[in-house]
């Protein structure tokens, strides 16, 4: 039965979440102290394959891992928060659809699936400093779009965005969720130089303001400061939880989402690893207070599924290790 209020469904979801398989992860970390014992000693490889033992509810191991990427457009990226105009995220989805981008390269050499979503570009969501970006309705049902988008059978999903002004939204969302300066949260996005860096803080002091009397609810936080990409992303990191699917978080998009499930129970991303910190200063703050230890940090920019599609590859391994080596008797 559906509730009255269109968040209603998701907040029941939050208190229902499945734990991890502890019997899965024992068994996985008495193997690994046994593997360790007769050579090189595992280290985050054992604690990486003992996590897919837990949020899998099996052995570890990957066989259809998928990098999921959601595209949303932001009225916002009008301030002139971004070298690049919000048309160029319709471009970036097209450049990947041909193949030619750096994530296309990584999921070929990885034998990582690819799918992006394009979340009604040509529609970009409201200007956060003037109204909140989505509805409680719209909000929703982009989030069960994202619930359902991981839908086919996908084993290790990699979570991250495109799109233009994303980082200034992220910004504006961790400002939101865990105060401090507005400065704190913002970074380089796309190649923003410092005139246009303190630009970004402005307009994310400006939208915090605006909504900050809403900002204690987590998922009104999100509708109000985030967009189509960041309700998909939460969306679809619920719907992994539940079918017991291990997730890898990609970029300042990626974490913002993840860090509003977070807030609304601190358990909702137990299931989630961050895959790398990108040169977002704030999303290296956010990862500290989430207690989220990034698997890579290659000062990557920020975006476009690059940093959890390589961190795929350590997570692979670390399953293949794990259930390749022989244990001698």
């Amino acid at each position: 039965m559906t509730s009255g209020l269109p968040f209603d469904d998701f907040r029941d979801l939050l208190k229902n979440l499945p734990g991890p398989d502890k019997a899965a992860s024992a068994r996985a970390a008495e193997r690994n102290a046994r593997l360790s014992a007769q050579g090189v000693e595992l280290g985050r490889i054992a604690g990486i394959s003992e996590w897919l033992a837990a949020w899998s509810g099996r052995a570890p191991q990957v066989a259809r891992p998928l990098v999921a990427l959601f595209a949303g457009t932001h009225e916002v990226a009008r301030h002139g928060v971004s070298p690049r105009q919000i048309s160029d995220t319709q471009s970036l989805v097209e450049f990947c659809a041909a193949g030619g981008a750096a994530i296309n390269q990584l999921c070929a050499a990885n034998d990582l699936g690819l799918k992006v979503f394009d979340l009604a570009l040509h529609l970009p969501v409201a200007d956060i400093t003037r109204e909140a970006a989505l509805d409680e309705r719209g909000c929703a049902a982009t989030m069960a779009y994202g619930m359902e988008a991981i839908a086919g059978g996908a084993d290790l999903i990699c979570a991250g965005s495109i799109g233009v002004g994303g980082s200034t939204v992220a910004a504006a969302l961790m400002h939101g969720l865990f105060g401090g300066e507005a400065r704190e949260w913002v970074g380089p996005g796309s190649g923003a130089e410092e005139a246009m860096m303190t630009r970004k803080a402005e307009i994310v002091a400006r939208a915090v303001a605006l909504h900050s009397a809403h900002l204690k609810d987590p998922l009104e936080a999100l509708r109000r400061l985030g967009g189509r990409e960041f309700a998909a992303i939460a969306g679809a990191i619920l719907a992994a939880r539940m079918q017991k699917i291990p997730v890898i978080l990609d970029g300042y998009t990626g974490l913002a989402a993840a860090a509003v499930l977070h807030q609304a129970d601190e358990t909702a991303i137990e299931h989630c690893l961050l895959g790398h910190v990108s040169t977002e200063p704030g999303m290296r703050k956010a990862a500290e207070i989430l207690g989220l230890k990034p698997l890579l940090d290659f000062s990557l920019g920020d975006g476009e599924g690059v940093g959890a599609a390589l961190a795929a590859g350590l997570v692979k391994n670390a399953a293949a290790v794990h259930s390749g080596m022989t244990i001698r008797t």
